[in-house]
């Protein structure tokens, strides 16, 4: 059997943080192994687990996406899924 895939979750939205967890655990080949409500949590949940994946807001406090993506790819590189309101088709923050 194959292991699933761990992702961590790491928006400021608490709606947003759960529904993308109900989604997620819905796949019998995922798992959410943690969610952040900003990138300080996320690196604290990183240390003690590492994910596979993460889905990254763009818009938070303490420290933005953007921010927070340039130094994960610094020190361990992983793939990232941006969900953002702001990340639309064409837009420069995207």
């Amino acid at each position: 059997m194959r292991n699933k895939i761990k992702v961590l979750i790491v928006d400021d939205s608490a709606v947003v943080r759960q529904t993308l967890e109900e989604l997620l655990n819905s796949d019998p080949h995922i798992e959410v192994i943690a969610t952040a409500a900003d990138p300080f949590i996320a690196a604290d949940k990183m240390k003690k687990e590492a994910p596979d994946v993460i889905t990254l807001d763009i818009e938070m406090p303490r420290m933005d996406g953007l921010t927070f993506l340039r130094k994960i790819m610094t020190q361990h590189p992983i793939p990232v899924v941006m969900c953002s309101s702001l990340a639309e088709r064409g837009c420069e923050t995207a």
